[in-house]
């Protein structure tokens, strides 16, 4: 019988060597060229955040009425993903299509839309999914400066300080994945000070 210390030490070393393998494996991912690339036509969009982080996202997983789901672009011939810049993280909601204005129903997918997720106002991160504090709908919140932004209609700003809309990513379908298909639509993040 193994005594508790030779258990404790066992359960230390396999905890450390865990801890050791996923520290590794996240910066030989950091390290590979493409990581900061931006979002090119044909990526596929993985989970980047929680238990499903770098799974494929599928139209399935975007649900109606649900916060957005938080996405990485990852490049499907290398399998890097494009996470080595905040820049490239995108929002994913899935919107009533009778609701969007045209020009949002045009990039969308399935009735999914893709929005940066860094603020245009100070470069902070869009996390907030809410009800406006001048409407009735759900909006996309940046919490810094509480900037409000309507998926519905491109992510026009509907309060705060934020001074343009956030950049739009425009997507696509490709056996049974979501897909980006163009570049990023607007500028992404806030504007550089002169």
């Amino acid at each position: 019988m193994r005594s508790r210390k030779q258990t404790r030490r066992s359960l230390f070393f396999a905890t450390l060597g865990a801890f050791l393998t996923a520290r590794s494996f996240a910066a030989a991912q950091e390290d590979q060229p493409g990581t900061s690339d931006r979002p090119r036509k044909g990526d596929l969009l993985v989970v980047s955040e929680g238990d499903r982080a770098g799974g494929i996202i599928v139209p399935d997983d975007v649900r109606l009425g649900e916060a957005p789901l938080h996405a990485w672009p990852k490049d499907p011939k290398t399998s890097v993903v494009r996470n080595g810049s905040r820049l490239n993280e995108v929002l994913l909601i899935r919107l009533d299509p009778g609701e969007m204005d045209e020009e949002t129903r045009s990039r969308s997918a399935e009735g999914i839309v893709a929005y940066s997720a860094i603020c245009t106002h100070a470069g902070c991160a869009v996390t907030g999914w809410l009800k406006s504090d001048v409407g009735d709908n759900d909006v996309l919140k940046c919490f810094c400066h509480n900037s409000e932004f309507n998926p519905r209609e491109s992510a026009q700003v509907v309060f705060g300080p934020a001074p343009r809309r956030l950049a739009a990513l425009p997507l696509a379908t490709a056996d049974g994945s979501l897909t980006i298909a163009a570049t990023f639509v607007g500028k992404v993040g806030a504007q550089q000070a002169g």
